[in-house]
């Protein structure tokens, strides 16, 4: 007898540079508002207010290099940001270890349907709509922590057709990734394979088919990727 009564859906898995094995991922955490300068654009107050996440599903996350321009939205905005792999978890995860659990890093974007995302919100309703939709949160090879240690400063800028519209540095988040990790730990069992996106600078805006947005971080190199 079959274990399953439908095809099994394929791991979504990740590059690592410099490896053969891929990352496997189980669930995505996404931070809201973790810039002071983006929380303002945003309408929002940039005092220090305890964190608040979403989620985007596994398979959103894309390596291709190609961002495809999703339906029912005329608004889409690009928002730079570096992703945090765990290998392992756990609930309520002290803060002076919450680095021991991850793996490592990677450049990310998570795409919005910013026009989506703004009736979810006036109707008081949850944002999947406008952040979870097919390859929404295009990545890059993971580094692991274990070369280039923990990034916690470092400049974070991206381009689009090769100017600048968002530009940042890790330093700025209002929750560094520590924090991130024991606050998540004690609402979620975090496990291997999550991976925490946290958050973007300032200057996020639309972008449109043919446009190419290059992201660069400090310490973990850069990304183009093309809206096609």
């Amino acid at each position: 007898m079959p274990e399953f009564v439908i095809e099994t859906p394929p791991t979504v898995a990740l590059p690592v540079a410099g490896e053969t094995a891929k990352f496997p991922v189980r669930r995505i955490y996404c931070i809201g508002r973790n810039y002071a300068a983006h929380a303002v654009e945003m309408g929002h107050d940039p005092d220090r207010e305890p964190p608040f996440f979403f989620q985007k599903n596994p398979d959103n996350l894309d390596p291709s290099g190609e961002f495809p321009y999703p339906p029912k939205t005329s608004d889409v905005h690009h928002e730079a940001e570096i992703a945090v792999m765990l290998k392992s978890g756990g609930t309520n995860i002290p803060l002076e270890s919450a680095l021991d659990h991850v793996y490592g890093y990677a450049l990310s974007l998570d795409m919005t349907r910013r026009d989506l995302q703004g009736e979810a919100k006036k109707l008081g309703r949850p944002w999947e709509i406008g952040k979870a939709f097919e390859r929404s949160a295009p990545v890059g090879p993971i580094h692991p922590a274990s070369k280039i240690g923990h990034p916690s400063e470092g400049a974070i800028t991206l381009t689009v057709n090769g100017e600048k519209k968002q530009e940042g540095d890790l330093n700025q988040m209002i929750w560094k990734v520590p924090e991130m990790i024991s606050y998540l730990s004690e609402y979620f069992e975090l496990a291997p394979g999550d991976v925490i996106m946290s958050g973007t600078p300032a200057g996020v805006g639309p972008v449109g088919k043919g446009d190419v947005m290059e992201i660069s971080v400090e310490g973990l190199g850069s990304m183009t990727v093309k809206v096609i």
